[in-house]
């Protein structure tokens, strides 16, 4: 993985994790044992469920740019949906909180959208490729 690309990741999974102790915390405080289990495991899904997207984003940059802004859409409209999809499965779970993990996962997706985008925008990123310079045969003259 390319330093950019690390350092992209890093500035993005750094504040969902953060998020992801605050909603441990609070449902822990709230719900109890179950509750830190449910907002674990939802922060956990949010977090993979982003960063695969943002390997496979990446990967379609570099091999397929001219199919980027679509996948790009696409994508986030598939991740949106297995994540609804999982709220779905696990809500009448007894394994832990059902309500702590939907709202763990709803708040970690969103923490990761705002700082993709706040990553994104910050990144100094070349919007034209820059010709080389010719360079100029030394010691001859015209």
């Amino acid at each position: 993985m390319p330093s950019n690309d690390a350092r992209n990741l890093l500035q993005i999974a750094v504040p969902t994790a953060a998020a992801g102790v605050v909603a441990v915390a609070v449902s822990g405080a709230v719900a109890g044992g179950k509750g830190v289990l449910g907002a674990a495991v939802g922060t956990l899904v949010a977090i993979l469920f982003m960063g695969i997207g943002l390997y496979v984003l990446q990967w379609t940059a570099k091999t397929l740019p001219q199919l980027f802004q679509a996948m790009g859409l696409m994508l986030y409209v598939v991740q949106l949906l297995l994540l609804m999809i999982f709220v779905a499965l696990f809500k009448d779970t007894t394994l832990f909180n059902p309500k702590a993990f939907a709202i763990s996962l709803v708040v970690a997706t969103v923490v990761w959208m705002a700082a993709q985008a706040r990553a994104h925008m910050k990144a100094k990123i070349f919007y034209i490729d820059p010709a080389p310079e010719k360079s100029e045969k030394s010691g001859s003259s015209s």
